[in-house]
C-alpha cells in the first residue's frame, strides 16, 4: 500500500483529478462541520438552525460559494497544498436558548472541529483497511480521494480551533473567560479576519495548523515517506 507525502499529495492536488478531490472533500467537510453545529445547537435547546433548514448533510444549505469552493482552491492550488482558507455559511444559533448557555456555547463551537476530525478518521480506518485492494486506475484515484478526505478534514478542523474571531476556538475562550474579559475579547471580532489574512500571508497559519493535520495525517495513515 503506497501513502502519499504531503509533497506529493500536494503537487497531485493541482491536476484536474486533484481539484475534483479537493472540492468534494471541502464540499463533504463543511458540511459535516455545519451539521455538527446544528445539531449539537439542537441538542443543547436551540432549535434555530433547525427550523431554517441547516439542521442537513445537503451542501446546498451551507455553501458559500466563493468562500467554500473558490478561496480555499486557490489557496491550496498557490501554496501546493500548504495554505487553505474558507468559509461555510454560519449556523445561526441563539445561546439564550440554550439549557447552559456557556457550557452549550463549548459544546456547539466544538462539535464542528471534533465532526471532521471523525470523518477523517473514518476515511482513514477506511483507506487502511481497503488499501491494498485500490491500486492502479479507479483504485488509485479512490485512494487519492481518500487521503484528500483526510487531509482537509484534519486542515478544516485545526484552522477552526484556533482561537480568532469568528472561529469555533473563539467561542470556546469565550466561554471560559470572565464575563468582563469576554466582552472585551468579543469587541475583538471586527478585527478577527484582518488578523487570519495577516497570519496566512506571513505562515502562520502553516505552523499552527499544517503542521498538526500533516503530523496527525501520518498517524492515521501510516504515512512512509
Amino acid at each position: 500500500m503506497k501513502i502519499h507525502g504531503p509533497l506529493r499529495w500536494a503537487r497531485r492536488l493541482q491536476s484536474i483529478q486533484g481539484i475534483v478531490a479537493g472540492v468534494f472533500a471541502i464540499l463533504l467537510g463543511l458540511s459535516v462541520h455545519e451539521y455538527a453545529h446544528a445539531r449539537a445547537a439542537r441538542a443543547q435547546g436551540d432549535f434555530t438552525a433547525e427550523e431554517l433548514g441547516r439542521l442537513t448533510l445537503n451542501p446546498l444549505a451551507h455553501i458559500d460559494p466563493f468562500g467554500t469552493i473558490i478561496v480555499p482552491l486557490l489557496l491550496l492550488i498557490s501554496s501546493g497544498g500548504r495554505v487553505g482558507f474558507g468559509w461555510a455559511k454560519p449556523v445561526p444559533i441563539n445561546p439564550f436558548n440554550f439549557r447552559s448557555p456557556r457550557r452549550g456555547i463549548i459544546i456547539v463551537s466544538l462539535a464542528g472541529p471534533a465532526s471532521n476530525i471523525a470523518l477523517a478518521i473514518v476515511a482513514a480506518i477506511i483507506l487502511r483497511l481497503a488499501g491494498f485492494a485500490l491500486t492502479g486506475g479507479l483504485g488509485s484515484s479512490l485512494f487519492f480521494i481518500l487521503e484528500t478526505i483526510i487531509l482537509l478534514n484534519l486542515y478544516l478542523a485545526f484552522f477552526n480551533l484556533i482561537p480568532i474571531p469568528p472561529l469555533d476556538g473563539s467561542g470556546v475562550l469565550s466561554a471560559i473567560l470572565p464575563p468582563e474579559y469576554a466582552r472585551k475579547y468579543e469587541r475583538m471580532g471586527r478585527y478577527g479576519i484582518f488578523i487570519l489574512i495577516g497570519l496566512i500571508a506571513l505562515g502562520g497559519i502553516h505552523l499552527l495548523v499544517g503542521g498538526p493535520a500533516f503530523y496527525l495525517f501520518k498517524l492515521l495513515t501510516g504515512r512512509i515517506g
